[in-house]
């Protein structure tokens, strides 16, 4: 009698390796509301960092944050660098030694909690960012005006603003920016890959150059010995700042009557130069004039 073939155990599936899923980011609180403006900024995803994500409030939208928006332009600020600057405030910016340096934008700052401190400074940054560069990261202008159209001792080139907060090269070595003119130099002019122009790197330096003004030099928030001039009182681009600080966290209460009237003032000069007044210098924000776009200054505010 012929027998078949003994039968071996049934093949197995061969197991399938699973995929790790990673976890998702902690997200942060829900945006800060404005006292200007009803909109806010979404909760953003908070990478692993020195602040927990809890603590993490983006700031308000500024004007001109709140224009590109309703027109479709991308060009503007990314949340997530609030997460950038609220995780690297210096305590210093987040004591009372500043105080008085920002209570005509924020009376209230010594009593806020210490996430509605970073929120404000979030805003700040926002709102000087949007005067210096218009929101544009990869923003950079050569000046005219003699005081500032000197050689960069890094680059041996007539010194350029470049960036969010429009900074240059020496600023590495004033300031120990993470700035490598050696990389950078063999890219194109607005190639957002060079050092100078990555959000990060800029925002870094900004708040460095704001610490060194505030605390170590002891001066005021607003005055004529600024590293920016959109922060020098009286002049053409502070009248620009003051226009974006108009919607300010809330938690920051209203400003003081003398400070408002101030403002008041500024927005009214501000709302009342059109770009094309400005052609003369390319201040308005950080770069020529004929970029901008008139519908981003047609409301005003």
């Amino acid at each position: 009698m012929t027998t078949g073939a003994a039968q071996g155990p049934a093949d197995k599936p061969a197991t399938q390796p699973q995929e790790t899923v990673a976890p998702a980011e902690p997200m942060s609180q829900p945006g800060a509301k404005g006292q200007s403006k009803d909109e806010t900024q979404p909760a953003v995803p908070v990478p692993p960092g020195p602040v927990p994500a809890s603590e993490i409030k983006p700031g308000p939208p500024t004007p001109i944050a709140m224009k590109k928006d309703e027109l479709g332009d991308d060009e503007t600020w990314d949340p997530k660098w609030d997460v950038i600057v609220e995780e690297n405030l210096p305590p210093e910016l987040l004591s009372p030694r500043v105080k008085r340096a920002v209570h005509n934008f924020c009376p209230r700052f010594e009593s806020l909690s210490v996430s509605d401190k970073r929120s404000w400074w979030a805003y700040f940054f926002q709102a000087l960012a949007g005067a210096e560069a218009g929101l544009k990261p990869t923003a950079n202008v050569r000046h005219s005006d003699p005081e500032v159209a000197v050689v960069d001792p890094i680059t041996h080139r007539i010194t350029r603003q470049e960036g969010l907060l429009q900074l240059s090269y020496e600023d590495s070595d004033r300031y120990g920016c993470d700035f490598d003119w050696e990389h950078d130099k063999q890219l194109p002019e607005h190639d957002a890959s060079k050092t100078i122009l990555q959000p990060k790197n800029n925002l870094l330096c900004g708040i460095k150059i704001l610490k060194n003004q505030l605390i170590d030099l002891d001066e005021p928030l607003l005055t004529p010995k600024s590293y920016w001039s959109t922060l020098r009182p009286g002049t053409l681009s502070y009248r620009v700042f003051a226009k974006q600080m108009t919607n300010v966290p809330v938690a920051c209460g209203g400003q003081p009557a003398h400070a408002k009237k101030k403002s008041e003032h500024a927005l009214s000069e501000a709302a009342a130069v059109a770009p094309a007044d400005l052609t003369c210098c390319s201040v308005f924000f950080g770069f020529p004039i004929p970029e901008i776009s008139s519908d981003l200054w047609s409301d005003p505010l």
